[in-house]
Formats: C-alpha cells, sequence, structure tokens
C-alpha cells in the first residue's frame, strides 16, 4: 500500500529560513516523504541552498519556476508532481517536529478521515517559542471554517485517494483558505489533533503579517470566490476577525 507523503513547499528568498526547515523534514521519525520545493525566482541563495540538500538526498525534489508567479503556482507545481497518497504542507520558514508525520498519519488511519490539521506553537523571527499554543477544534466543517480560519497550513495533512486532485486558487493571499474551503464544500470534514505538531514563524514581512490586505484577501474568497451572499459574507468576516484576535492574544 501506498503511504508515501509529499510534502508541499513554495520558496521564495527563503534562505534566512529553509535551511531549518529541510533539516526538520529530515529529522522525522516517518521516513517515507518526498519534499517537493519549488522556488519563485529567488533573487537570494536559496537555489543553492536547496540544491545542495537535493543532491544528498534523493527525496528532495528541487523545481525553479521561470517566472515570479507567486505561492500558489510554486505549491502547485509541486502538487502537480505529487506521488504520495497523503499531501502535507511546510512553508520554507517554518519548522515540524520530529513525530509529525508518524502522529499524524497513526491518526488518519485510526480515524480513517480524509483531511486533518493540528495544534501548533508560535515562535517570533529569530526562532524564539512565544509560549503560545494554537489549538485545534477537534473538527471543522465548510460553515464553520468560513467563521474560523483556524487551520495551520503548516499542520495539514490530505488523503488525496479519498479527496482527490486538488490546487490552489491564484490569489495573493488566503490560497489555503480557499483549497480548504473548496475540499470541504464537497463535504469532507477536517479533523484536529490535539497535540503540537509544528512551529509557526512570525516573520514581520510575510502576507501573514501584512493584516489589512490579508482581511481584504478573505473578503474576496467569500465574495468572488465562495460568492457568499453580501450579508452571510458580513457575518462570515465578523466571525473571522474575532477569532483572529483571540488567536494572537
Amino acid at each position: 500500500m501506498n503511504q508515501l507523503v509529499s510534502i508541499i513547499t513554495p520558496a521564495y528568498n527563503s534562505s534566512k529560513f529553509i535551511e531549518e526547515t529541510i533539516q526538520s523534514v529530515l529529522a522525522q521519525t516517518y521516513t517515507d516523504w518526498e519534499l517537493l520545493i519549488t522556488d519563485d525566482c529567488s533573487t537570494d541563495i536559496t537555489v543553492e541552498i536547496v540544491e545542495k540538500y537535493a543532491a544528498q538526498d534523493s527525496r528532495i525534489k528541487f523545481f525553479v519556476l521561470d517566472q515570479n508567479s507567486g505561492a500558489a503556482a510554486a505549491r502547485n507545481n509541486s502538487l502537480a508532481r505529487a506521488q504520495g497518497k497523503y499531501i502535507a504542507f511546510l512553508d520554507s520558514d517554518d519548522l515540524w517536529l520530529p513525530q509529525k508525520l508518524a502522529w499524524q498519519l497513526s491518526y488518519m488511519q485510526e480515524h480513517d478521515c480524509a483531511f486533518s490539521f493540528s495544534d501548533y506553537t508560535l515562535m517570533n523571527e529569530d526562532g524564539v517559542d512565544l509560549n503560545k499554543v494554537i489549538h485545534a477544534p477537534k473538527k471543522i466543517n465548510y460553515h464553520y471554517y468560513l467563521r474560523n480560519t483556524i487551520i495551520g497550513c503548516l499542520t495539514v495533512m490530505i488523503d488525496k485517494e479519498k479527496v482527490g486532485d486538488f490546487y490552489m486558487p491564484n490569489i495573493p493571499t488566503s490560497q489555503d483558505m480557499a483549497t480548504w474551503l473548496s475540499i470541504m464544500k464537497k463535504g469532507v470534514v477536517a479533523y484536529g489533533i490535539p497535540k503540537v505538531l509544528a512551529q509557526y514563524r512570525l516573520v514581520e514581512h510575510s502576507n501573514s503579517a501584512k493584516k489589512i490586505k490579508a482581511s481584504r484577501d478573505v473578503w474576496r474568497v467569500y465574495r468572488d470566490v465562495e460568492h457568499l451572499p453580501y450579508v452571510y459574507a458580513l457575518f462570515c468576516f465578523f466571525g473571522y476577525a474575532i477569532n483572529a484576535i483571540l488567536k494572537r492574544l
């Protein structure tokens, strides 16, 4: 049975962090994985760093886009080449704990679920633990997630055999939100694992730090991607805003 996990990692000017990210994958106690890194035309030494690791471990597959196209295009390039039954996501500045894959695979197989995510902790740009845990709800469906985008992309694992092929919409931010919604819209429920399995780095200049812009993109997902009625979109956005504030307190 194919138990390969395909790890999807976009990279752009990630030289400061990507080596540590790769090392957190190499440290996994579960070893049947492939790490598919797509570089979005970096102008620093990201390419040289990843090429070094790809030359040392055949499980690391490296691709470079012809032109700068954004994180969604980079992720989709890797998704199109993924060979695994399971798809996991890890951005180039985040980290996994060593038993992340082993714990999550065991949970998904025990519960026969198609979509899982977990608790994770926050660290600052220098990797210092901020003593803040983002807790995963027991389960999330489509309408719940519209009001609470608490799923950490770095913790997601999806059984592609159960869900089918999927890709991320090419929008500046909130691509992961739109993707999870498209999957849950099919009736798939996302199950939360009450265990910290990853560390999310708060980088000052990252997309997620641009909160006003990110909020606008969430609104665009409601209206332009999900085509929610205006009043319902307002209701969901209010829930999103409150939960976003609570998540950071």
